[in-house]
């Protein structure tokens, strides 16, 4: 930041340090909402615990699962996408070697992944360059794992919530139509509790990350801009190795952001198919008292269920559209000022 404030150059140098110092701020910012935000994960774990404990059939066993299993795959992409485009990045960043004259002597250094302020440490001489190098690819794999660590626990319980609702509406078919069925749920009353009990779940999901999407939001939209200028100079200067990395890491960026808006699009639909589950059942075969507890679930999840970021912006396939044509908006805006 100082060298972007006091270092004479141009704005794609200028640039060039912003990319990496916001990724560093945003995920050191996420790192400490969720450290704020203990209580409530360990919440939402302890909640899991008690759904897995309380669902004995092994057929609502195999739903949960096969849901967790997604979460978990979800989880292992988003850590390989995030991990190999920065490490990347690093990697060939600091293979990439420039000389320097100091007197009579000819240095071989290597280049930094984020350039530093010279009158405030000089790496221009070994081993500070190395230090700093070190601590700078340091601090890049404690971000991403932060990063990688929020959208884990995200999908996660995003696909522990989607399990639940699917238990539910499981049990809702067999509540209407095999009413004999002895190993099925006990009654109404049961299903009711267990769908109120999920609405509760994603609304701690809702508590615990509309911040951290939030900040997502912002530094995914900054990055798709800065990224995009990043690979159109390289793309003119032929740099075939940078071009190569600076794609990777827009790559899993896109991925990224796409995540957290289809775990809220995928649980505002799930929620509203607990409703269109129970209308599409033989409800009119029931009892008079079953049929108007059945008309308060579709009404409760007529409700629309929503994960918000920052409670402003509603997490959807919409919103990773606007997203990504906001970053090419001011990525054009950019290009016309520079």
């Amino acid at each position: 930041l100082v060298r972007m404030f006091l270092e004479d150059e141009s704005i794609y140098l200028k640039l060039k340090s912003l990319g990496p110092v916001s990724h560093w701020v945003v995920s050191g910012a996420n790192y400490t909402t969720l450290l704020l935000r203990s209580k409530d994960i360990r919440q939402c774990m302890e909640h899991m615990e008690a759904d897995w404990q309380t669902v004995t059939r092994e057929k609502d066993q195999w739903v949960m699962l096969k849901n967790a299993k997604f979460g978990r795959y979800v989880a292992a992409s988003c850590a390989i996408f995030m991990q190999s485009g920065v490490m990347c990045f690093i990697f060939v960043t600091a293979m990439d070697t420039v000389e320097i004259q100091v007197g009579n002597e000819t240095r071989i250094l290597h280049v930094l992944p984020c350039a530093v302020y010279n009158k405030l440490i000089n790496v221009d001489e070994s081993p500070t360059n190395e230090i700093v190098l070190f601590l700078q690819a340091w601090c890049t794999i404690i971000a991403n794992s932060s990063t990688v660590g929020m959208f884990s626990l995200a999908a996660v319980l995003a696909a522990h919530a989607c399990g639940q609702l699917n238990v539910v509406m499981v049990w809702i078919t067999e509540f209407v139509n095999e009413p004999k069925k002895t190993d099925g749920p006990k009654g109404i009353g049961v299903i009711v509790e267990r769908h109120l009990r999920t609405l509760n779940f994603i609304g701690y999901i809702e508590k615990l990350m509309n911040r951290v999407y939030f900040l997502e939001i912002f530094r995914c939209t900054m990055n798709i801009c800065i990224l995009g200028y990043y690979i159109l100079s390289e793309w003119a200067d032929q740099n075939v190795q940078s071009l190569v990395t600076y794609i990777m890491i827009y790559i899993s960026i896109g991925f990224n952001v796409f995540l957290i808006c289809y775990i809220g699009e995928i649980l505002t639909e799930q929620s509203k198919k607990v409703g269109e589950v129970v209308y599409m059942t033989n409800w009119y075969y029931l009892p008079d008292k079953t049929i108007l507890d059945l008309i308060l679930i579709i009404a409760r999840s007529g409700v629309v269920v929503q994960i918000t970021a920052g409670k402003m912006v509603h997490m959807s396939v919409y919103t990773f559209g606007d997203v990504v044509k906001t970053g090419f908006a001011y990525l054009n805006l950019l290009r016309q000022m520079t």
